[in-house]
C-alpha cells in the first residue's frame, strides 16, 4: 500500500463530508436531488421489473458517500461528522422508502416477490450477500484512498445494492407484505454494516490518522468500543443471514426431491412439470398437460412417499393442448 499524504486526507474529507467546506451548500443540494431521482428510478425499475433501470438507479444513488463518510469519521474519531453522516444514511433511507411507498400507491397493482423478480432477488439475503458487501466496501474504501483508481467507483455503485432494496421496502409495505419488506431492509442493513466495517479496516491499514494530524485535523481518540460496535454490527446481521442461508440450502434439497417425484407423477399422467420452486415457504409446482385435468391427489401421495409429507404444496394445473391450423389460402 502506498503512503497517504495530506492532500489525500483533504480530498477524502471534502468528498465525504457534505456538510463541510465552502461548497457545502452545493454538495448538500446535490445529495438530496440525486437521492430523490435515484429513488424514483429504482422504484420505477422495480415496478417495471427492469434490471437495466435498477442498475441506473445504483449508479446515480449517492448513499455510498455518507456510509463511507461514517467510516472515515469513525477512524478519525470525529464525533460530529459521524453523527451527521449516520443521520444522512437514516434520513436518506426513510426518504427512499417513502418514495417507493408513494410509487406503489400510484401504481395501485401490488408489487410482490411472487410476480416480480426484482423484489424476489432482494428479500432473502444470505451470507453470500454479506461476503459480497464486505468485498465491495473494501474496494470502495480502496478507491477512495487511491485517487488513481477512482474510476472503479461506478462499478462499486453497481456491485452494492443500497437504494433498490429500500425502494423494495416501500413498495412491498404499500402492497401489504411486511415480511418481504423486512427481508429487503435486512439486505440494506447488511450492506451498510459491511461497508462501514471494511471501510474502517482499509482506512486503518492506510494509517490515515497520523497523516490527518499533519493536515491539521483534530483527530480524537479511537477507542476499542467504537471498533467493537462496528464488529458487532456485522455479527448482528450475520445471524439472520445464516438462518436464511440454511433455509435456502434446505429448500434447494427439497426442490430436488420434489422435482423427481413430480416428474414421475407427471409421466404417469401424460403431463410435464414446468416449474418447481419455493414461494413464502410454500412449495409451488406448475404442471402442464392435455385434458382431462391430472390427479393432484396422486401428486401429494408421490411427494409424501419421498418424505415431504410436512411440506405445504400449491400445485397449478394448466390444462391445454395444441392444434394445427393449416393455411386457408
Amino acid at each position: 500500500m502506498g503512503p497517504v499524504n495530506v492532500t489525500d486526507i483533504e480530498r477524502m474529507r471534502s468528498k465525504l463530508y457534505i456538510v463541510e467546506g465552502a461548497d457545502r451548500k452545493a454538495k448538500w443540494s446535490a445529495f438530496w436531488v440525486l437521492l430523490v431521482l435515484a429513488s424514483i428510478i429504482a422504484s420505477a425499475g422495480v415496478v417495471a421489473d427492469s434490471t437495466a433501470t435498477v442498475i441506473g438507479a445504483m449508479i446515480v444513488a449517492p448513499l455510498m458517500t455518507p456510509i463511507l463518510g461514517s467510516a472515515l469519521a469513525l477512524v478519525l474519531a470525529e464525533r460530529r461528522q459521524l453523527l451527521v453522516n449516520l443521520g444522512l444514511v437514516v434520513s436518506g433511507s426513510l426518504l427512499v422508502i417513502g418514495i417507493g411507498f408513494l410509487v406503489g400507491f400510484v401504481h395501485q397493482v401490488d408489487i410482490l416477490a411472487e410476480t416480480n423478480t426484482q423484489v424476489a432477488g432482494r428479500i432473502n439475503p444470505t451470507l453470500i450477500d454479506l461476503m459480497g458487501a464486505l468485498a465491495t466496501g473494501a474496494v470502495g474504501a480502496f478507491a477512495l484512498v487511491r485517487s488513481d483508481i477512482s474510476d472503479t467507483l461506478p462499478g462499486v455503485a453497481i456491485a452494492i445494492s443500497l437504494v433498490p432494496p429500500l425502494a423494495v421496502v416501500g413498495l412491498t409495505l404499500e402492497s401489504g407484505a411486511p415480511s418481504q419488506a423486512a427481508g429487503a431492509l435486512l439486505l440494506f442493513g447488511t450492506n451498510v454494516a459491511a461497508i462501514i466495517a471494511t471501510g474502517t479496516l482499509v482506512l486503518l491499514l492506510y494509517r490515515i490518522r497520523p497523516v490527518a494530524r499533519e493536515a491539521g485535523v483534530a483527530v480524537g481518540r479511537l477507542g476499542g468500543r467504537s471498533l467493537a460496535a462496528v464488529a458487532a454490527g456485522v455479527v448482528i446481521v450475520s445471524l439472520p443471514l445464516a438462518i436464511g442461508s440454511h433455509r435456502v440450502v434446505q429448500q434447494s434439497l427439497i426442490i430436488a426431491e420434489a422435482q423427481d417425484a413430480a416428474e414421475e407423477w407427471a409421466d404417469k399422467q401424460g403431463w410435464r412439470i414446468a416449474e418447481v420452486e419455493f414461494r413464502e415457504d410454500v412449495l409451488v409446482i406448475l404442471a402442464l398437460g392435455p385434458p382431462p385435468e391430472a390427479d393432484s391427489g396422486a401428486l401429494r401421495d408421490e411427494l409424501d412417499a419421498v418424505g415431504l409429507e410436512d411440506i405445504d404444496v400449491r400445485v397449478t394445473l394448466v390444462v391445454g393442448g395444441s392444434a394445427d391450423l393449416p393455411a386457408s389460402g
